[in-house]
């Protein structure tokens, strides 16, 4: 400080004649600088008595009761106080959608659970936008701590602060958030519209991620600017390949400054050391769903950095398992309860009934024959017509084996809806071509007049079976589609009353087990361009379709059991 000080005293003398207020502000600039210095001096001088230890969690999917649940999170954040540390509690994003208790409260619940468990700060990931952008800015209003994110933004604004400071023993460690781009595709893209059909919700995406991670390095810049000894990213980014460039690798690689990556989004667990674009050492850190696993950063008292995570890989919950009680198990009680009140809520009315099983004949013992795998039916269309309504598609496909159960005429629960839909499969969107259309149908179909659950119900497309044809659709050892080599027996294909057209790119709607992960076979849908990535879980897509569409009457419409016609068996060669 004596050069600042000498420095001071010779420009006093130089200007000492040139009156009072020039000495004023002399003396204000001399007293900024020794604010400044002093700051620097206490910035370098703080160090922890304790250590710090970040407790993290992402993609929880509304896991709240299952791997440690919110109850042994809570007891494994005490034991760290206990033990003498300094403890936060974050979350990565996807709490809120996952189950029907989401869905159920449309993901109030599960931020009343969060404020109860005491979170300290959280990030939006995918799946935090399920319910509308309306609903998910309530909730965070309803949210006890503050959501962070230094690239969802609205019209180039930013929407939350980019980061949080925190301070222990005088050391500052910032926590800068950031939400995949790729979240405007895996997400409802209309959501993110205006009324015009304009994008106007972002996250500072294009093509080459430059926008992302320059967002990513002012927010960082910002918080070391402001004293920052630590910065530690909370990233709902994941290493899927289909997220690239935005990767939590591309944004390590891109960006400096970041100390620590706890990341979310691909539900991995990898302790990942990599170096960012100046060579600087950053750990990353996953801790998997469904509260299987609760991530840790600690910081030492010696400024040491360590990541990990603690695992529950039994059956049966923590909490239950060996019997761990405390003041969230209350607000997790409350919380169950009041799904099963919202479960047994009467949302809906159908004035007929909506089958799975063939209306009039039997079995010789008289139970009932099932022709959900096997025939058109008027619940097969209704949850296909859900699928067209909610993503706006082309064609729309539900595969009959993912429709479990009947709904009889009358009053509907949310419970009778669930039951429809139990799997939990999302809604996807991808271009296809009509050649790939017609592979399906015609996989689809290969065992018809017998059950197969990958018999395809449809909207938005017709077609005809000619089970006099045999079905000539190859499978490989792993039972994959693998081409027809014959005749195809699905003929008359019309999209929107049109001849299917092979060689025409459209819109196909169905759900991720089929379309992104090759379910009962169905691989001719894998690596198509996804314009819908896993937007909202089935049933979701059922309820919003009869409780809003619909307006809560499935009406005459569908009054027919054994369908409109959109699929027709044909058992005889037609006349040339």
């Amino acid at each position: 400080m004596l050069f600042v000080e000498r420095g001071i005293q010779m420009h006093l003398q130089t200007h000492k004649r040139k009156g009072i207020a020039t000495m004023k502000r002399i003396l204000g600039i001399f007293l900024a600088l020794c604010m400044l210095c002093g700051m620097a001096m206490a910035q370098e001088t703080a160090a922890l008595t304790q250590d710090v230890v970040v407790l993290f969690t992402s993609d929880v999917h509304c896991g709240i009761d299952q791997g440690f649940g919110y109850v042994g999170l809570a007891a494994i954040r005490d034991a760290m106080k206990a033990a003498g540390n300094h403890v936060l509690l974050v979350d990565n994003g996807d709490s809120i959608q996952g189950e029907p208790i989401g869905t159920m409260t449309t993901g109030e619940a599960n931020i009343q659970l969060m404020n109860a468990v005491g979170y300290d700060m959280a990030i939006p990931g995918n799946h935090e936008f399920d319910y509308g952008m309306e609903r998910f800015l309530e909730l965070t209003e309803k949210a006890a701590f503050p959501y962070i994110s230094a690239n969802f933004n609205k019209n180039g604004e930013l929407v939350f602060a980019p980061y949080v400071m925190k301070e222990f023993d005088g050391v500052k460690i910032a926590f800068v958030g950031m939400t995949t781009p790729k979240t405007i595709t895996s997400s409802t893209p209309k959501y993110f519209q205006n009324e015009a059909g304009e994008f106007i919700y972002g996250f500072m995406q294009d093509e080459t991620g430059e926008k992302l991670y320059a967002a990513v390095q002012s927010a960082v810049d910002a918080a070391r600017a402001e004293g920052a000894a630590y910065v530690v990213a909370l990233g709902h980014m994941g290493n899927e390949a289909s997220c690239k460039p935005w990767t939590y690798a591309d944004v390590i690689a891109n960006t400096s400054g970041i100390d620590v990556f706890l990341d979310g989004h691909s539900h991995d667990t990898d302790q990942v050391e990599m170096v960012n674009k100046d060579g600087g050492k950053v750990l990353r850190s996953g801790c998997g769903t469904k509260l299987q696993g609760v991530g840790y950063l600690r910081i030492s008292t010696e400024g040491e950095l360590s990541v990990g995570l603690y695992s529950w890989n039994n059956d049966v919950a923590a909490p239950e398992l060996m019997g761990i009680s405390n003041e969230v198990t209350e607000a997790v009680k409350a919380a169950t309860e009041t799904l099963d009140a919202k479960l047994n809520e009467v949302v809906a009315v159908s004035e007929v009934d909506l089958t799975i099983y063939d209306p009039v004949v039997t079995k010789d013992d008289g139970s009932k024959i099932r022709i959900i795998r096997n025939a058109e039916t008027n619940l097969g269309n209704l949850c296909a017509d859900a699928y067209l309504d909610q993503s706006g598609a082309d064609v729309a496909f539900v595969n009959g084996g993912g429709i479990r159960v009947s709904i009889d005429a009358g009053e509907i629960t949310l419970n009778d809806i669930l039951k429809v839909h139990p799997f939990g499969n999302a809604m996807c969107v991808v271009e296809a071509s009509g050649q790939q259309i017609l592979d399906a149908l015609e996989f689809g179909a290969r065992a018809v007049p017998q059950e197969s659950g990958g018999f395809q119900h449809t909207a938005g497309l017709t077609y005809e079976i000619h089970t006099y044809i045999e079905s000539s659709a190859k499978q490989d050892e792993n039972g994959m589609f693998a081409g027809v080599e014959g005749e195809y027996r699905v003929k008359n294909v019309k999209v929107g009353g049109e001849a299917l057209d092979l060689n025409r790119v459209y819109q196909v709607a169905s759900h991720n087990y089929m379309l992104k992960n090759g379910g009962d076979g169905f691989n001719m849908f894998m690596g198509c361009k996804l314009l819908q990535d896993e937007v909202m879980i089935d049933n979701q897509v059922l309820i919003n379709y009869i409780t809003g569409t619909l307006g809560g009457v499935v009406g005459e419409a569908y009054a027919e059991p054994y369908g409109q016609g959109r699929i027709v068996a044909v058992s005889e060669k037609p006349a040339e």
